[in-house]
Order: structure tokens, then sequence, then C-alpha cells
């Protein structure tokens, strides 16, 4: 037998692991001990050198720290939607997975700018806990989506309990493999399940739009510098993956309205081919 998900307002069905299920859990497994075992790596001495050190109004950093505006936006504006979604139109496990997710983007924007008020290791640690939040809903999202209800809530609720021990590891310890493990290795789950088709009953969410916004927005982190010498001083590399990681939320939200758009059509008495 393989898992299954539930309808929406009923508890998920209990069975033996899926493949896809085992798949996952031994590349936590995998990803587990690499941190533990590997040797360290040190973040880099220069990393809070970022290339625009302007301020404006009183705002030291000023783009850098008025980029984080948007994640608040699009977070804000989810949990919105998913508030007047109707019941049925989403599992339940696609409800609080999404909740985890765009609350993480309303904190990652208070925490991002907080950082880039005054960049140092305490403001970091901060910066990467609102992170921690947006990333463990998203990928336990795309788990509910592709795989099962039963592996949503695992990745969800698993990645946010080792991102967060990976934020404090890198914090005490100087030590950011940990931290690197948990947002790559969660890229490269993702990047997997764009090539698997959504489960039944799930709201279908455009992860590979998503993937390709993250890919996007840590190209523009690593030339933060270059970037800001070819658009003539006006923005960084950094402020613009601000910018374009916001946008992440965007398939998300697309898929909640979908999904409602289709149970209020149903409900209505029409086919509803949204």
């Amino acid at each position: 037998h393989t898992a299954r998900h539930a309808t929406p307002g009923e508890p998920p069905v209990t069975t033996r692991l899926s493949r896809p299920e085992w798949a996952v859990l031994a590349t936590c497994a995998v990803l587990l001990l690499v941190a533990l075992l590997a040797p360290g790596i040190t973040q880099p001495a220069d990393y809070h050198g970022f290339a625009d050190q302007r301020g404006w109004g009183g705002i030291p950093h000023a783009l850098n720290v008025l980029s984080n505006l948007p994640f608040a936006i699009g977070g804000v504006w989810g949990l919105w939607a998913l508030q007047r979604a109707p019941r049925a139109a989403l599992l339940p496990v696609e409800r609080r997975m999404a909740a985890l997710f765009f609350a993480g983007l309303v904190l990652t924007s208070f925490c991002s700018g907080w950082y880039h008020w005054l960049p140092n290791n305490a403001g970091l640690a901060l910066d990467r806990l609102g992170m921690a939040v947006a990333f463990a809903g998203l990928l336990g999202l795309a788990a509910a989506d592709r795989i099962s209800a039963r592996a949503g809530h695992a990745v969800g609720w698993g990645v946010l309990v080792l991102a967060l021990l990976s934020v404090a590891v890198s914090a005490v310890t100087g030590n950011v493999l940990p931290w690197g493990l948990v947002q790559f290795g969660g890229v490269a789950l993702v990047v997997v399940l764009v090539f698997v088709k959504p489960v039944p009953g799930a709201m279908g969410v455009s992860i590979g739009l998503t993937i390709a916004l993250y890919a996007l927005a840590k190209v523009f982190e690593h030339f933060d510098a270059q970037v800001y010498t070819l658009t003539g001083e006006v923005l960084s590399g950094h402020s613009l993956k601000h910018l374009v990681a916001s946008l992440a939320a965007w398939p998300v939200l697309a898929a909640v309205w979908r999904a409602s758009a289709l149970v209020s059509a149903r409900a209505q008495g029409r086919p509803g081919t949204l």
C-alpha cells in the first residue's frame, strides 16, 4: 500500500511508506549525516560587506533594508487569501504549509530588514530565522503537492526544526555547513519534484517557477557588486535578490486563487475550468 492524501477535513490515511517517501527520508538522513560528520565551513570574513552602503532618510543601507518590504506584502496577501479560501479548496496539509510559508515571508521582511540596518553576525542569525520558517513552509507544501500529505507534514515540520538548529549552530560555532545543506538540499528536493505530477486533490503549485525565482535571486546575490556597477550604482545585486525572491509568493498565491475559484464555480453549478 502507498500513502495517499486524505480528502479535506479527514485525517491522513496511515499506510506503509511509499517509494517517494522513503527517498525523501533517505535523503534527509544523508544530509543529516553530512552535517554531523563533514568538516565545517567558516563564513567568509567579508560576508557583511555589501556593495550598496548608501543611506536615505535616516535609514542606513536604505535599499537593502527597504527592498525587504515586498516579502511582507506577499506574506500578508497570502495569509489573507488563505483566510478567504473555502475550506474545501485546499487539503488541510496544504493550508498549514502555505500558512507557514506566508508567515515566514512576513517574518523574513522584518528579520532581514533588521539585519541590513546594521549588518553583523547577530542580525544575520535573525535574518536566517525568518528564512527558515518560509523555507520550511515552501518545502512542506511542495512535498504535500507532489508526494503525500504525510510527506508534507514530515518535510515541513522536520525542515523547520533542522533549519532552526542549523541557524543556532552557525551563530554559536561559525560553521555554516548545516545551514547550507538545509538550503541547497531543499532546493535539490524541489528540483526533483518539478518533474512529478501533483497528487489528486492537490492545488498544483508551480514549483518550477518558484525554484527559477530562487535561482535568479541567488545569482543576483552572488554578483552583488558587479550588478551595482552595471546599473550605474542605482541598484545592487543584493537589493535585486530581495525583490526577486519575494516574487516566490506569487506561484503559491496563484494556486490558492485557482483552487478557491474552482470550488466556488462548482458550488454555483458551473464546470470551473480554471
